[in-house]
């Protein structure tokens, strides 16, 4: 009987904990939609801003792969048809795969970016601290910002607390596998409830730098 009694127990407790953490993750998910409803476009949709921010992911000897290679073809034809002067790349310089930033400058500069135009955060080790360091280092406070969904609703909610006015435009990966493209979104579940924490908690980011007036003077070239 006791023995009954203590599985009982660890059950309820076990549902009671399970649907906690079912709450957490529906709140969270409605939390990032309310903040991005009408805030994500297409390329072709996406209104002007003078910056464009390009969210940093894995690359491979020196080049992007294709999940950031999709987002920085989306930011350099944002910059060519006019709709962004400005590009901030925001990743890890120092990342396990490699030095994204230099990836990333590479590629936009080899897809006929003005090298000028571009600024680098070495610092954006996530989409939170890259939006908060888009608003307090580099002084940004409208902009577009580019990944894929579902990831692109996070960060425009996220920028949106850093109080950078944001909308965001959905990065395409042609050659990414569904089973890509499924880890990904499986991995948004987990995620978003760390954002809606970081949004509570006011957090800093992890490096701290003093601010820059790079982006200002690439839009004041006009």
């Amino acid at each position: 009987m006791p023995m009954r009694r203590g599985v009982r127990r660890l059950l309820i407790a076990g549902g009671v904990v399970g649907a906690a953490g079912v709450l957490v993750a529906v709140g969270s998910m409605v939390v990032v939609a309310t903040a991005a409803t009408g805030r994500v476009h297409d390329v072709a949709d996406a209104p002007e801003a003078p910056v464009v921010i390009v969210l940093g992911a894995k690359v491979k000897d020196g080049a992007p792969m294709s999940m950031l290679a999709g987002r920085l073809d989306v930011g350099a034809e944002l910059v060519k048809t006019g709709k962004a002067r400005a590009v901030l790349v925001s990743g890890d310089a120092n990342g396990t795969s490699g030095n994204e930033i230099a990836a990333m400058t590479e590629y936009l500069v080899e897809r006929g970016v003005d090298r000028e135009v571009i600024v680098g955060d070495d610092f954006g080790l996530d989409t939170y601290d890259t939006c908060v360091r888009a608003a307090q280092t580099f002084g940004v406070t409208r902009a577009l910002i580019v990944s894929q969904e579902p990831h692109v609703s996070r960060a425009v909610a996220l920028c949106g607390h850093a109080g950078v006015d944001a909308d965001g435009v959905r990065g395409e990966c042609r050659d990414c596998r569904s089973i890509t493209m499924a880890r990904n979104t499986a991995r948004e579940w987990l995620a978003r409830p760390k954002a809606v924490f970081d949004m509570f908690s006011d957090r800093a980011p992890k490096v701290v730098t003093p601010p820059t007036d790079a982006l200002d003077r690439v839009l004041a070239r006009g």
